[in-house]
């Protein structure tokens, strides 16, 4: 049962204590923080300097200043008392842009530039058999939603004005295989390395990966000059060795990081996460990785311990983070192998406390009934 005490510290690596001029302890892994809420939170998006934004159920959206010692309850987005919000996206305390997920018109984004006092509707799914699953801002103003497919394809919309204006993405290559979709489980099947895309599927015979890439097509040259070529982004998909077959089966959440290759190519590794919903203990086939920005996939030597709905990178450990509703792992050679993290019994930490998490944005982590931790600065190191 969790604790109704203000900031209750919950540790979860079993670190233990260690012996200087007497016992010391190790710092909190994770601090569980007062969330005033019992909403289920999928949505959490760091922006950095104590501000951050979470997001659920019955249109539940929160905000904290000061690194999550208050979570702060926003006024809910006119007529959205019964909407689920999965996703969420902030650029600084003032403004933020939500995303609710739900069939056709359920699916919505409002967007805040007062500090979440009020909202205005920016979009609404314009097809009657959509489901928004991810929304992602990637650079300068440009953010994008990913949709389940339409007519075989799956829906994409950006945004180059922070929001505020919405268009449908005419790019190639996104056609579905059979029985596909995303999944909004954690608001990161969607993802981005500089200009490229990423999203990751489920539901089919296999998971997919789909990339953008640019096709260039050269028309005759012009006299006295070199051929003009017309170039445009266009998407493929690979198949990835992950759970597949079934509709709760797939990829879950995507992390990627760019590094240049030794040819001098600017690449990315990329890790995907996921398993069988409506079987979390089963641990085969729950991950994968790419080093080669997500064209060719290896599934993970050792896989997390269970299905796995959320992943991120941790940037100043190098360390890879994931969690899901059986507990947390990490990795530390790149998605090759995963280790299992677990409380520490002997030293009364909580059951629970590595487990019944649903989406990262790290430092801060989201589940069900309104949990929200932070993790400790000194935990990874």
């Amino acid at each position: 049962m969790r604790s109704k005490v203000t900031n209750r510290v919950l540790r979860w690596t079993g670190i233990g204590c260690i012996a200087l001029t007497g016992t010391q302890c190790l710092p909190a892994q994770w601090q569980l923080q007062t969330s005033n809420t019992t909403a289920d939170l999928r949505g959490i998006h760091n922006v950095g300097n104590g501000v951050a934004w979470a997001s659920g159920t019955n249109g539940t959206i929160l905000r904290t200043e000061d690194g999550g010692y208050v979570w702060q309850t926003c006024s809910i987005p006119p007529g959205a008392e019964k909407l689920d919000f999965r996703g969420i996206q902030a650029f600084d305390a003032n403004t933020a842009i939500v995303m609710s997920s739900g069939k056709g018109d359920l699916s919505r984004l409002y967007k805040t530039t007062d500090g979440c006092h009020t909202w205005k509707l920016v979009f609404t799914n314009p097809d009657a058999d959509g489901f928004f699953d991810a929304i992602h801002y990637a650079s300068d103003k440009k953010l994008y939603v990913l949709g389940d497919p339409v007519q075989n394809t799956f829906a994409l919309f950006l945004s180059d004005s922070l929001g505020d204006t919405w268009f449908a993405a005419g790019d190639k290559g996104r056609e579905s295989h059979p029985n596909e979709g995303a999944f909004a489980a954690s608001n990161s099947s969607l993802t981005n390395y500089g200009e490229f895309l990423l999203f990751g599927t489920g539901g089919s015979e296999h998971p997919h990966v789909y990339w953008t890439g640019g096709k260039c097509y050269p028309p005759p040259g012009h006299p006295g000059g070199l051929p003009v070529f017309n170039c445009e982004v266009v998407w493929n998909s690979s198949e990835v060795p992950m759970a597949g077959g079934a509709a709760a089966a797939g990829i879950f959440s995507l992390g990627a990081i760019a590094f240049t290759a030794k040819n001098g190519t600017q690449t990315a590794k990329v890790i995907a996460v996921g398993g069988v919903y409506d079987h979390p203990d089963q641990p085969d086939q729950a991950a994968a990785f790419s080093v080669n920005s997500g064209k060719d996939w290896t599934a993970a030597q050792t896989p997390p311990h269970g299905y796995r709905s959320s992943v991120a990178y941790d940037d100043k450990t190098k360390i890879w983070i994931t969690v899901g509703p059986n507990g947390t792992d990490i990795s530390t050679d790149d998605g090759k192998n995963w280790r299992a993290i677990h409380p520490n019994a002997a030293l009364h930490e909580a059951a629970d406390a590595d487990r019944n998490w649903n989406a990262l944005s790290l430092p801060y982590v989201v589940g069900p009934h309104g949990r929200i931790g932070k993790l400790d600065p000194a935990a990874l190191k």
